[in-house]
C-alpha cells in the first residue's frame, strides 16, 4: 500500500461522512509533501511525513510555542505519529512570494507584519525549551558548502592551502554568531513560508526551529534566498525592526552599526550553508530547480565579504572557485 492510499484510509475516519476533494497542495525540501482537502463550507491540511524519514513531534512541539507567542499557525485537528500524518487547518495558498510577484507595492506592509510576528516569537523565548543553535550545529551548516557546493556541484577538490582559508573564514563567523544574543529561531523564516492571512502572516514549516542568534530569522526575511530587494530598502526594514525590538525590550546592540554587523555576518553563514543545501537537494534528491536559486544567494554571500576586511580571504577563495567553475562548464 502506499503513502497516499494509507493517507486516504487514516483520513476517512477523521472526517466522518463528509464528501472532500485531495489535492497536492505543496512539497519542501523534505521528504514532507502536504494536501489540501476541499470541503463544502471550508479546506483543511494534511501532513505527509513519512516516519522512517520525518518526525512529527517537533512539529506539534513549535506550533504550541509560536501559539502561546500569539502568531499564526496551523491548528493540529488529528495526528497519527506512527504513520506520520497530520491534520491542520489551512492558512490559505497565497505564500508573501507569490503576493509580492504580484504585488511589489504591499511589500512595506507585509514585511512590516512579519516583522512584527517575529519580535512575538522572540519576546516569547526561553532557553532549555528548543536544541540549541550551537557550534556544531551552526558548523555542521557550513560543512555543506565544500562538502556539496564545492565537491558535488563545482566537482573542485579544495587545495590544502585553500581548505584552511575556509576552515579560518568559519572559526570568524562562529565566533561573531555565537557572541549574539539568543531567542527563538524558526530557520526558515522566508517568503515561501509566510502566508499572506488577513493582517498577521501564517507561519509555516517551524519543525526545526531553535534557540539561537537573534539576527538569524531577519537575514532569511530581509535577504531572501526566493526573492531580491535593493540594499537601501533591506537597510530600511531592518532599521525598523531594530527600533521596535529594542522598545519591546529584546536583547538588541544599542548600537544599530553593530546589529547590522551582526545581521550581516549571520547571514554569511545562512548563505554559505543555503549554498550547500540547494547543491544537496539538487545533486542528491534530484530537485533541479534550486539551482535557478543560486546567484542571488552567491551575490549576498560575495556582497558581505567585500565589505568586511576580515572576510577578505572568503572573498579570494570564492573568486578561486568562480573561475574554475567557468572551466568546468557550470554556468548560472
Amino acid at each position: 500500500m502506499d503513502r497516499l492510499e494509507l493517507l486516504e484510509n487514516w483520513l476517512k475516519p477523521q472526517l466522518p461522512s463528509a464528501s472532500y476533494t485531495l489535492a497536492p497542495a505543496s512539497a519542501d525540501a523534505s521528504f514532507r509533501r502536504y494536501f489540501r482537502v476541499s470541503l463544502p463550507d471550508r479546506s483543511l491540511i494534511v501532513m505527509d511525513a513519512p516516519p522512517e524519514l520525518e518526525d512529527c513531534r517537533p512539529f506539534i512541539h513549535v506550533a504550541e510555542l509560536l501559539r502561546e507567542a500569539g502568531v499564526r499557525v496551523p491548528h493540529i485537528l488529528a495526528q497519527d505519529l506512527q504513520q506520520g500524518f497530520l491534520l491542520l487547518t489551512d492558512l490559505g495558498s497565497t505564500t508573501y512570494l507569490d503576493a509580492l510577484n504580484q504585488d511589489e507595492v504591499a511589500a512595506d506592509t507585509l514585511y512590516a507584519a512579519a516583522a512584527g510576528a517575529l519580535i512575538n516569537i522572540q519576546l516569547a523565548s526561553r532557553p532549555a525549551v528548543l536544541p540549541d543553535y550551537d557550534e556544531a550545529l551552526l558548523l555542521r551548516e557550513m560543512r555543506l558548502f565544500p562538502d556539496w557546493y564545492v565537491s558535488k556541484h563545482l566537482q573542485i577538490e579544495l587545495t590544502r592551502s585553500q581548505a584552511e582559508t575556509l576552515d579560518g573564514a568559519f572559526t570568524q563567523i562562529l565566533h561573531n554568531n555565537l557572541s549574539q544574543p539568543k531567542v527563538f529561531v524558526h530557520r526558515d523564516y522566508h517568503s515561501r513560508n509566510l502566508m499572506v492571512d488577513g493582517d498577521e502572516p501564517g507561519i509555516l514549516d517551524f519543525q526545526d526551529a531553535v534557540y539561537g542568534p537573534i539576527t538569524y530569522d531577519l537575514v532569511s526575511l530581509f535577504k531572501d534566498a526566493y526573492i531580491h530587494w535593493e540594499e537601501e530598502r533591506v537597510l530600511d526594514w531592518t532599521i525598523r525592526y531594530w527600533e521596535k525590538a529594542k522598545k519591546a525590550g529584546l536583547p538588541v546592540s544599542r548600537d544599530f552599526a553593530e546589529f547590522y554587523r551582526d545581521f550581516e555576518w549571520m547571514g554569511v553563514q545562512r548563505h554559505i550553508k543555503v549554498l550547500g543545501i540547494f547543491a544537496r537537494l539538487c545533486h542528491r534528491d534530484g530537485k533541479e530547480n534550486y539551482l535557478k536559486d543560486m546567484p542571488l544567494v552567491m551575490a549576498y554571500l560575495r556582497k558581505v565579504c567585500e565589505r568586511y576586511r576580515e572576510l577578505g580571504p572568503l572573498l579570494k577563495l570564492l573568486d578561486e572557485l568562480e573561475n574554475r567553475q567557468a572551466v568546468v562548464g557550470y554556468t548560472f
